[in-house]
């Protein structure tokens, strides 16, 4: 970690109370003026998960299996993969567009707007800390209730947290000076969701897809994610049983923060000019 993603940390540990109270603010704010308020937060969510899992399973057929065994409804599998996703997503599209939301803010000489993409990140844990219980409880119902595996969870989504935080600084910060970043976000995102093996199970692939581009789909930092979640609630596997994943993902993540946290410094003298 290099000097200037050190000053970013210690300012977010010495304004960790503002942090709180902004994210909670933000949370609360976004959804501000709807009948149902920040419900609306959950339920989209919820909506998109009935309609890919009737799609899925009712509709195609789609199966699941653990550890390519035995059978599991095909909605558990859904669900552990798409709810790290949903973290992800959020993050990514909230923290792109922060500097442009908040630019009062930024104006402002005396407010340390190193936070602002942090604020972001943390307001979606909100939803994310409920979509895990949900989870939980989704297994439970089905007869697979939660062990000690199942403590990874807070591990993937530390790892999900810190990824989306590089990346957020990243875009964030290219988006005040070349607003079409959020666009291509969005669209990002979109070929994300299915580029990830949330939907397909990737091991049903194998004979279909050549080594090579099976190669690139697994260097996408989003697998390691999502088939963490998966053996933490399904497999049953440690993280450290993949101990060359587990270091490229924290390799790339390491370096994603990096950028995006110099690319933020440099840029940010500049940032209350242009908006």
């Amino acid at each position: 970690m290099n000097a200037k993603s050190q000053n970013i940390v210690v300012e977010v540990i010495e304004n960790r109370k503002l942090v709180g109270s902004l994210a909670k603010n933000d949370f609360k704010t976004k959804f501000a003026g709807s009948y149902l308020g920040t419900i609306w937060a959950f339920v989209q969510p919820v909506i998109t998960v009935l309609i890919y899992w009737f799609v899925f399973e009712k509709a195609i057929g789609a199966t699941a299996r653990i550890r390519g065994e035995l059978p599991l409804p095909y909605v558990l599998w859904l669900v552990a993969g798409i709810v790290p996703w949903f973290f992800f997503s959020d993050c990514i599209s909230a923290g792109t567009a922060v500097l442009m939301e908040y630019n009062y803010l930024v104006k402002k000489v005396v407010f340390n707007i190193d936070i602002l993409p942090v604020v972001k990140v943390f307001s979606s844990v909100f939803v994310h800390v409920f979509f895990v219980v949900f989870m939980l409880v989704l297994f439970a119902v089905y007869g697979y209730l939660p062990d000690l595996y199942a403590l990874q969870v807070v591990y993937y989504s530390l790892g999900v947290l810190i990824l989306a935080l590089g990346m957020s600084y990243l875009t964030s910060a290219v988006s005040v000076f070349f607003p079409d970043m959020r666009q291509i976000v969005n669209i990002a995102l979109q070929i994300g969701i299915w580029a990830t093996p949330i939907m397909w199970n990737i091991d049903d692939m194998k004979q279909k897809i050549p080594d090579a581009v099976m190669a690139v789909l697994k260097l996408n930092p989003l697998y390691y994610i999502v088939q963490g979640y998966r053996e933490a609630l399904i497999d049953k596997r440690w993280f450290f049983e993949h101990p060359g994943m587990t270091l490229y993902f924290w390799c790339f993540t390491a370096a994603v923060c990096i950028l995006g946290v110099t690319v933020f410094k440099r840029l940010k003298v500049h940032f209350a000019d242009v908006l």
